[in-house]
């Protein structure tokens, strides 16, 4: 049995190569193998998001506060609450993160694949996160 209390990772800046925006990364679980599935709390300021991504064995997202918006390749841009579960298939290129004016928090779930759990892609551009009403 191992017990990580609190304040004993330390939060991360989410990586300008990834992430648009004001990004923080709170690690929760990352066991080593066998274990595959790892957690962290991820927070996005106003107007933050992911670059597009896959991950090889899919992940889930259980939003913990405000308000963001996800998307997959090729389909609408979505609104997310507190209390919502998003799940993206292995493979499904995708992003995430705030709404323009909102902050949003979120659990993100994934399993890694022979030590690999993203494949980070380009930027999601302005025109994509926001597009013409």
């Amino acid at each position: 049995m191992e017990i990580k209390r609190i304040g004993s990772q330390p939060s991360a800046k989410g990586s300008a190569d990834w992430f648009t925006g004001t990004v923080r990364v709170d690690p929760l679980f990352n066991p080593p193998a066998p274990a595959r599935v790892g957690m962290g709390l991820v927070t996005f300021e106003p107007g933050a998001r992911t670059a597009w991504h896959t991950h090889p064995l899919g992940q889930t997202l259980i939003v913990t506060a405000g308000c963001g918006r996800v998307q997959r390749e090729g389909g609408p841009i979505e609104t997310i609450y507190p209390g919502d579960i998003v799940y993206f298939a292995p493979g499904e290129k995708h992003w995430h993160g705030s709404t323009p004016t909102t902050a949003m928090s979120h659990i993100a779930v994934h399993e890694a694949l022979e030590g690999k759990v993203v494949e980070w892609m380009e930027h999601v551009t302005d025109a994509q996160y926001q597009p013409a009403a």
